[in-house]
């Protein structure tokens, strides 16, 4: 799979948006809000939702191909049809030596291929007003998770907000005593986590995006505000780094790559935001000191550095357990464990994704790893050049995440993260396909 040349060019500029467009911004959507229907109205509604999410993803994939899209961008498609072959073909020998069985098997394609799939399709038919709807329901969508985000932390474990339907005060997930691990509109604490990572580089665009005084700046500081507020009151200790670093990488990304005229801007922009993220962490110090307790309690039962190394190489039972033929592609999702057993709640295989991946996979788990790898090379060196050619420090930082959710996210693992990387994945392809899309487009614009 390769991001080369065949997302470089924006083809033509439609003024209305296309289905394909209106379908992404759906699955975005399902994604985000599926959890709080799962957790707040009927936990039977898991199935349906995914159904649904799953046909919609699907539809993008055929509307690219029928509209010949997807076939010229065949510098990614080809090599990723020969990879999909690949899959299916050591999917099958798992089922013949009897690793697998048909359901796990379908589920299993369904995580390692699907939502690729749908993450190159979506890229190559979406057009700029695609583009900057979805960047817009993204922003909304955090801005009115902020809100829910601070009540769940202020709010005690018992309270309605931070329950589901069929848990108890129990089972949900604290930083300390009496303070939980906010999860927004998602069923599980990793949903929160991963949807804010992926929201890092969208917010850095619109902060970064040429925009009038007034409504679009406030705008942008509102937008900047929610994401380090939900950062601070996640009680996610991936979240609070990943954010620290996401945000000083803007700032001196942004200084560094402005010229000319608009450096003085930049360093306006630079200087006001150190000065609302210095009110922000200020009025949540609170939030903060309760962040601190959870790093000094973590750290008596395993190092930063170990953990570091757990996430990015993986578990040692991925290593010690491993076979060649895997244990089965899509053994290690929650949705098969879903289906066997009528629960999410516990790790099948690993709870990593660079273990669950070479646990399922065997030999072709190293594969999957080496094309990620690949993809990541490719992708930052041409995310890099773009930065430097566009004066913005949106396309390399949104490639930092990129690459990060390849490696780390747990995609063929839990349902919210699979369909955050599809998203991710789009997102990722986009800036190179549409590289000058205006957040806020000009008065006399007609897009």
């Amino acid at each position: 799979m390769s991001t080369t040349a065949s997302f470089s060019h924006a083809a033509a500029r439609p003024a209305s948006m296309t289905r394909a467009g209106k379908a992404f911004i759906a699955v975005f959507l399902i994604v985000v809000l599926e959890g709080a229907v799962r957790k707040w109205v009927a936990s039977s509604a898991t199935l349906p939702l995914l159904l649904a999410r799953d046909l919609l993803a699907i539809y993008v994939i055929a509307y690219a191909l029928r509209n010949g899209t997807l076939q010229r961008q065949r510098g990614v498609t080809q090599p990723l049809l020969v990879w999909s072959c690949l899959v299916i073909a050591w999917g099958l020998l798992q089922l013949v030596v009897g690793q697998s069985t048909p359901t796990v098997l379908l589920i299993g394609l369904r995580f390692w291929l699907l939502y690729i799939w749908f993450g190159v399709a979506a890229a190559a038919a979406m057009n700029e007003a695609d583009y900057r709807a979805a960047l817009r329901v993204a922003a909304w969508s955090l801005l009115l998770m902020a809100p829910l985000s601070v009540l769940q932390h202020f709010s005690p474990p018992g309270a309605r907000i931070n329950s589901q339907v069929d848990s108890d005060e129990g089972d949900v997930f604290l930083v300390i005593a009496d303070v939980v691990r906010t999860t927004g509109t998602f069923s599980f604490t990793a949903g929160n986590a991963t949807y804010l990572a992926l929201m890092a580089p969208l917010v850095f665009a619109v902060l970064g995006a040429r925009k009038r005084p007034g409504r679009q700046t406030l705008f942008a500081a509102a937008l900047f505000a929610a994401f380090v507020v939900s950062s601070v009151v996640s009680g996610s200790r991936t979240t609070v780094i990943l954010s620290g670093l996401m945000v000083v990488a803007y700032f001196v990304a942004r200084l560094w790559l402005t010229r000319g005229k608009g450096r003085t801007g930049a360093i306006v922009g630079v200087i006001a935001g150190i000065l609302l993220l210095a009110v922000l962490l200020y009025a949540f110090r609170g939030a903060i000191a309760i962040t601190e307790q959870r790093f000094q309690e973590a750290s008596e039962v395993e190092t930063f550095w170990g953990r570091i190394f757990t996430i990015f190489i993986g578990q040692s039972v991925a290593f010690d357990d491993f076979t060649w033929i895997g244990y089965g592609i899509g053994l290690g999702s929650n949705l098969a464990s879903y289906v066997r057993t009528g629960s999410t709640g516990v790790f099948a295989l690993a709870e990593v994704e660079a273990s669950r991946i070479l646990l399922e996979g065997g030999l072709i788990g190293y594969v999957f790893t080496a094309i990620k790898v690949g993809v990541i090379v490719v992708g930052v060196r041409k995310a890099w050049r773009l930065s430097k050619r566009l004066h913005s420090a949106y396309p390399i930082l949104l490639w930092a995440i990129v690459s990060l959710a390849l490696l780390t996210w747990s995609a063929i693992g839990q349902l919210s993260a699979h369909g955050l990387l599809g998203l991710m994945l789009a997102f990722g392809l986009l800036v190179f396909r549409h590289p000058t899309v205006e957040f806020f487009p000009p008065r006399h614009s007609f897009k």
